[in-house]
């Protein structure tokens, strides 16, 4: 590990100072002090922000849902507002990590987490995230559990967050706040696509903070819920997962929204499979019409073809747990 100075902001003032003169802020830092230990990342100041008011989970004007940057990951998920109002979330927060983990890591730190692509890990490998320029060693590498959609001639590795998928899903908006001021961002354009910029992953300005998590208000009543598949059943990165919530009045689907995550570079939106959704009954057949949309322009690579299969299966298993049809 190379040398760094640390500094614990007591208010949100003094952490913008900071993170404005090039610190990194830190809270639970489960993602970024195994960074450090691995030498990917070698931050020269850590401004540890765990001290800041952003810890509260709060029903909006609205009727959304606003989590502080700052909520641990157990504390959202056990949470009763989100537990009722977005299974959703509480599902894919409990589907990720070790419970140790989850009590430890945030909600602003779980969405800022970088790959767990092993060639991004290993820095004697070429990876244009870690190094732009250095080439990607996963083009022509093991690439089994590597992204099929979204990806570039320069980066295809995958997203590592379950709860990222559900706010793709449920258009969750990302509330930030720099020395100029509050601004807001769609969840969509806050976590980026490679593109020929892999080493960019996400639309932050320089030194600003993330201060909640904001999910709008959806038409109720909300059938919702997270289906992750995996190699085995604990601690374990998805291969494929499901993010659906459903608004279903009078027998007829009103609103549909559905991401998927482990197969993309960022969490992946379904918008094709939505369309097929609304204003149709529920139905077996509906489901399984709908799931075949869920790879469009996938680009699968030598060792992971199996996975547009497999998106397929998983987006049609969880539509059918969440219609009511299983």
């Amino acid at each position: 590990m190379h040398p760094f100075s640390y500094t614990r902001a007591s208010d949100t003032r003094q952490a913008l100072d900071a993170g404005r003169d090039g610190g990194r802020y830190i809270a639970g830092g489960t993602t970024l002090v195994d960074l450090m230990r691995e030498t990917v990342e070698r931050p020269r100041t850590l401004v540890d922000i765990s001290a800041l008011p952003l810890r509260e989970v709060t029903v909006t004007r609205r009727g959304g849902l606003r989590i502080g940057a700052l909520v641990r990951m157990a504390e959202a998920a056990a949470h009763p507002r989100v537990r009722a109002l977005y299974p959703v979330i509480s599902q894919a927060l409990e589907l990720s990590a070790s419970a140790q983990l989850r009590n430890m890591a945030t909600i602003g730190g779980n969405i800022m987490q970088r790959t767990r692509c092993t060639y991004f890990r290993d820095v004697t490998a070429a990876c244009n995230k870690r190094e732009p320029g250095s080439g990607c060693a996963a083009l022509h590498g093991v690439n089994r559990t590597h992204a099929i959609l979204g990806t570039s001639d320069d980066c295809v590795a995958t997203h590592p967050s379950d709860v990222a998928v559900a706010f793709a899903a449920l258009e969750a908006t990302v509330q930030l706040l720099s020395p100029a001021g509050e601004r807001t961002v769609p969840f969509a354009d806050f976590l980026l696509k490679p593109g020929s910029t892999p080493n960019r992953e996400q639309g932050l300005r320089p030194g600003e903070l993330i201060t909640a998590v904001e999910i709008p208000a959806h038409p109720r009543p909300l059938r919702s819920g997270y289906l992750k598949v995996r190699d085995r059943q604990s601690y374990e990165f998805a291969l494929t997962s499901a993010a659906v919530a459903l608004h279903i009045r009078g027998g007829v689907i009103r609103e549909a929204k559905v991401a998927a995550g482990g197969v993309g570079t960022v969490p992946w939106k379904l918008p094709a499979v939505e369309r097929q959704l609304i204003g149709e009954r529920p139905s077996n057949a509906l489901w399984t019409k709908a799931a075949e949309h869920a790879a469009d322009g996938a680009r699968p690579l030598q060792h992971n073809r199996f996975k547009v299969e497999l998106l397929k299966r998983t987006v049609e298993r969880q539509l059918r747990v969440v219609g009511g049809t299983k």
